[in-house]
C-alpha cells in the first residue's frame, strides 16, 4: 500500500482540475479533488458557460425582433431577463451535477473544503470549521483566478461590480459604463446593448480588443456603433463616484471627462488565485503572483504541478484543459508530455463571433516575416445571408511558399470552425491543403475556403481585384 492518502491531488476543480483529476483516474491513479465552491470553477459558474448561455438569450431576442422578415409572426417581441438568468442557472446546475457524475464514475474522490499546502505532501482541507489533512505523492495546484479590482478611488462604491456579480442578476440596470474594452468587457457590451441598453466602454489602450487583427476590430467598431454603444479609448480611468447613478471619471486628451450609467462594470482582466494557499512557506517559484513551471507543467518542487490561469500563461479554459492532461501524463509517469502555446485558438463571442489562431497580420509584421494575404468578405456568403448576419471577414495568413501561419475570422459560428484551422496549422498544412479540403455548401465554412481561393488570387466568388 502507499504510504500516501492518495497517488494524486488536484487542488481546483475548474476545466482544467476536474478534467485533469479524471484522466489521473483513467491512467489507474488513487484520486483526490479538492475545490472550496462549485465543481466546475470560474469557467462553468462565473464565466465562460453562463456568459454564453445569456448572449444565446440575447442573440434569440434579437432574431425573434427580424423574424418577420422571413414570414415568422410573432407579435410583439418583448423580454424577461429574469427568465433568462433562471435559464442560465438551469444550464450551469445541469453542467455541474454532469461533472459530479463524471468524478464518481471515474472514482475521482471530491473533497469539499479550502484546500492549503501544509508540505511537499501534505493537503489541509477546511470546510465549515474543521479541518482534515490529507496526504499524496503528487499534487497538481489548479487554483484560477478572479476578477482584478484596480486601487481606482470609488471602485468598492454602490453598484459598482465585476462579472460575477452581473452573472447573478435577475434584473439588468438601465445603463452600463464598462470599465475594459478587453474580450470580457466587450462581450458584455454586446449582451447589454443587444437588450436595449445604453452602453459606453472605456479603454485605456488606443482600441478595443488590443491583439485582435486590426480589420476585424474595424468591423467590430460598425456594429458596435449600430448597436448604440460608445467607446472611448486611450482613455484612464481616474476615479468612480458610486450611486443610483454611477459617474466614472477619465482623463482623455489631457482632458478630465465624465460617463455616466445606472451600473459600473469593472473589467480589467484577472488575477491568479495563489494567496493563503501555503506557495511561499512550501518554496514554490512564483512570477508575482503567478506560479512558474516548465514545459511539463511541473514547478520547482519535482512532485507539484500547476496548471490553468494561476499559471500566467493563456488564460483560456481550453488551456486549462491542455496543461491538465499534460500535468496528467506527468506526474502519473505513463509517458513525457510537453505544452506547446503556439497553437491556441481564441474565440470571442461577439455577434458576429471572433476566432483567431496563430499569427496576425500586425504579428507577421512585427516579427518581419514575408507574408500574403487571402481574405473575403462574408457578405457573399449564402448561409450568412440566409441567416441574416453577413458581416465580417476571413482571413488567411500564409508564407510565400503558401504554408498557413494564423487565421482570423468574424462571422456566424466563427468560434465553431475555427479548429479547422487549429488543426491545419498544428499538421503544417498549406493553402493548398483549404483549396482542396471540399467545404460542404452551403455553410459559413465556405469563407475560409474562399480565402484561401484568394490567395492564390481564384476566388470565384469576389470581384477580380484591381492589379
Amino acid at each position: 500500500m502507499s504510504e500516501y492518502s492518495y497517488d494524486i491531488v488536484v487542488l481546483g476543480a475548474g476545466p482544467g482540475g476536474y478534467e485533469c483529476a479524471i484522466r489521473c483516474a483513467q491512467y489507474g491513479k488513487k484520486v483526490a479533488l479538492v475545490e472550496a465552491r462549485e465543481l466546475g470553477g470560474t469557467c462553468l459558474n462565473r464565466g465562460c458557460i453562463p456568459t454564453k448561455a445569456l448572449l444565446h438569450g440575447a442573440e434569440m431576442f434579437e432574431a425573434a425582433k427580424s423574424a418577420a422578415d422571413c414570414g415568422v409572426t410573432l407579435g410583439e417581441v418583448g423580454f424577461d431577463f429574469a427568465k433568462l438568468a433562471e435559464y442560465k442557472d438551469g444550464v450551469v446546475n445541469k453542467l455541474r451535477t454532469g461533472i459530479a457524475g463524471l468524478e464518481k464514475a471515474h472514482g475521482v474522490k471530491v473533497i469539499k473544503g479550502f484546500g492549503k499546502v501544509v508540505d511537499a505532501h501534505t493537503l489541509s482541507v477546511e470546510n465549515e470549521g474543521s479541518t482534515e489533512e490529507i496526504t499524496f505523492d503528487k499534487l497538481i495546484l489548479a487554483t484560477g483566478s478572479s476578477p482584478a479590482r484596480p486601487p481606482i478611488p470609488g471602485i468598492d462604491g454602490e453598484n459598482v461590480i465585476t462579472s460575477d456579480e452581473i452573472l447573478t442578476m435577475s434584473e439588468l440596470p438601465e445603463s452600463f459604463v464598462i470599465i475594459g474594452g478587453g474580450v470580457i468587457g466587450i462581450e458584455f457590451a454586446t449582451l447589454f446593448s443587444t437588450l436595449g441598453k445604453p452602453v459606453t466602454v472605456i479603454e485605456m489602450m488606443p482600441s478595443i480588443l488590443p491583439g485582435v487583427d486590426a480589420d476585424i476590430v474595424r468591423v467590430l467598431g460598425r456594429v458596435l456603433k449600430k448597436k448604440k454603444v460608445t467607446v472611448i479609448n486611450n482613455a484612464k480611468v481616474t476615479g468612480i463616484e458610486g450611486g443610483s447613478t454611477v459617474s466614472v471619471k477619465y482623463e482623455l486628451n489631457g482632458e478630465e471627462k465624465t460617463a455616466e450609467g445606472a451600473c459600473c462594470v469593472v473589467s480589467v482582466g484577472r488575477r491568479a488565485q495563489t494567496s493563503n494557499i501555503g506557495l511561499e512557506a512550501l518554496g514554490i517559484e512564483m512570477n508575482r503572483a503567478f506560479v512558474n513551471i516548465d514545459e511539463h507543467c511541473r514547478t520547482n518542487i519535482e512532485n507539484i504541478y500547476a496548471i490553468g490561469d494561476i499559471t500566467g500563461k493563456i488564460q483560456l479554459a481550453h488551456v486549462a484543459t491542455a496543461q491538465g492532461f499534460v500535468a496528467a501524463a506527468n506526474a502519473c509517469g505513463v509517458k513525457e508530455e510537453k505544452m506547446d502555446y503556439s497553437i491556441v485558438p481564441s474565440c470571442i463571442y461577439t455577434s458576429p463571433e471572433i476566432a483567431f489562431v496563430g499569427l496576425s497580420e500586425d504579428k507577421a509584421k512585427e516579427q518581419g516575416i514575408e507574408y500574403k494575404l487571402g481574405s473575403y468578405n462574408v457578405a457573399g456568403n449564402g448561409r450568412a445571408m440566409i441567416m441574416g448576419d453577413a458581416m465580417g471577414t476571413a482571413k488567411l495568413i500564409a508564407d510565400n511558399s503558401g504554408k498557413l501561419l494564423g487565421a482570423q475570422l468574424m462571422c456566424p459560428r466563427a468560434t465553431d470552425m475555427i479548429a479547422e484551422l487549429a488543426l491545419a496549422l498544428r499538421m503544417g498544412a498549406n493553402i493548398e491543403d483549404i483549396v482542396n479540403t471540399i467545404h460542404p455548401h452551403p455553410t459559413v465554412s465556405e469563407v475560409v475556403a474562399e480565402a484561401a481561393h484568394d490567395y492564390e488570387g481564384l476566388c470565384c466568388h469576389a470581384l477580380p481585384k484591381k492589379k
